[in-house]
């Protein structure tokens, strides 16, 4: 019985449905910023395997990090115990998170890093004898999989049957300079009833939506408001975190900084899952207690993995790194040559950059997981390029170990693709 075989009887894929879609292509190995199948083709990651690969695949620097490691202690139980990986790896992060985080939450992946900052937010007012129930969100956000962060997650398509399960949320529209001086009247007319415990969102860039973009001066605005009616505020950074928008975070793009940010993806460099949920010593302090039941009661088995924090700590190594920091200022650098040279294309709607992260809408009618997308994706593949579109936006999010020459393989391939439509 081959892979292939196996793979069908026995396996489910995310975000898959088998009946249409059955096959899946073997993966043999990584290196660098390729992926390579069973039959020797190798595949440029131009999106760093959902934004995890940021140093490239099987990175040496951190493997050796975390070869070592293994040798002198795998797990122990982070409930009592403690170990170095983890307190060299909280000296490493919050030496370059925003200012005001100093508190490190640990746990396994990005959507319970979601789950943990909302269970953090109910708790702070239940600790400080207030009812507050309700969260505000984005519209079309995304936040994970699990059933809090799906409550504060705005795409149907992930979430439909599960809605009527869900915790109260209020959605509002991403600030334009258009809408900004009614969104802001909208909240203040959320938050006179004192109901609201936090409001969540992806800083600058909403991930699954589409890579849609808002500025930071208007969700400056909006973190403002919330902060003065004493709403705790959860930036979502799983994606954004760590490089990806300039800056080593997206938050420190506002002046307002999140009360929680959750972090997780390439938080170790895509060896190991990992998440952590950070908060401010505020935050902290309102579940410090001579009571038992004021604690946060939240554990995963897995807290503190000291590989993991290893392989983390490698990764935060490598992001200070001038190396890396001049390969992100060439990325950026790219994107924007890349830009100036299709944004006028009659086959591209639209256009936008934040960071590395660089996306375009084709003009086309595509479903977000029709027969066009996957001729799209198929195309791309046969180009050696990974890319993942969603629906008709194209987008990149490369490792920040690519080359100028690679990047260029991304680009042109992108502009073969619009002959195909």
């Amino acid at each position: 019985m081959d892979l292939n075989e196996i793979d069908k009887n026995h396996l489910w894929h995310p975000l898959t449905q088998h009946k249409l879609y059955p096959e899946h292509i073997p993966i043999k190995s990584a290196k660098g910023v390729f992926i390579e199948d069973f039959n020797g083709n190798k595949y440029i990651d131009g999106i760093a395997s959902w934004y995890t690969c940021m140093y490239g695949h099987c990175n040496d620097y951190i493997i050796n990090k975390v070869f070592q490691q293994m040798k002198q202690l795998d797990h122990v139980v982070f409930t009592g115990f403690t170990h170095e990986p983890a307190t060299n790896l909280a000296k490493a992060l919050i030496n370059i998170l925003p200012k005001n985080q100093q508190k490190l939450f640990f746990s396994d992946n990005g959507s319970t890093s979601v789950d943990i900052a909302m269970k953090m937010a109910f708790q702070f007012h239940f600790n400080n004898k207030e009812q507050r129930k309700k969260i505000i969100a984005f519209e079309d956000s995304f936040h994970g999989d699990t059933f809090g962060a799906m409550s504060v997650s705005g795409l149907s398509i992930y979430n439909g049957p599960f809605e009527k399960f869900f915790i109260d949320v209020e959605r509002i529209p991403v600030p334009t300079q258009l809408n900004i001086e009614d969104l802001k009247n909208k909240i203040t007319s959320l938050t006179k009833n004192n109901d609201v415990a936090a409001f969540i969102y992806e800083p600058l860039v909403q991930g699954a939506a589409g890579m849609i973009m808002h500025e930071a001066e208007h969700l400056n605005q909006l973190l403002k408001i919330f902060k003065d009616n004493k709403i705790i505020t959860i930036a979502d950074e799983v994606m954004t975190g760590f490089g990806k928008t300039g800056k080593n975070f997206a938050s420190e793009h506002m002046t307002n900084l999140p009360d929680i940010i959750c972090l997780s993806k390439s938080l170790t460099g895509g060896l190991v899952p990992m998440a952590i949920t950070s908060c401010s010593e505020h935050i902290y302090d309102a579940f410090l207690s001579t009571k038992m039941e004021k604690g946060f009661f939240h554990g995963h088995t897995y807290s503190a993995n000291p590989t993991a924090c290893t392989a983390a700590l490698a990764s935060i190594e490598l992001l200070n790194s001038n190396e890396i920091q001049n390969n992100i200022k060439m990325i950026i650098d790219s994107h924007k040559e890349f830009n100036s040279k299709i944004k006028y294309h009659v086959k591209v709607k639209s256009t936008r950059q934040q960071g590395i992260i660089f996306a375009l809408d084709l003009n086309v009618e595509m479903k977000r997981y029709g027969e066009l997308r996957y001729k799209l994706f198929n195309f791309y593949m046969q180009k050696g390029v990974y890319l993942r579109p969603l629906g008709n936006t194209v987008y990149i999010l490369a490792p920040f170990v690519i080359s100028k020459n690679q990047l260029q393989k991304i680009y042109s391939a992108i502009e073969e693709s619009f002959e195909l439509f």
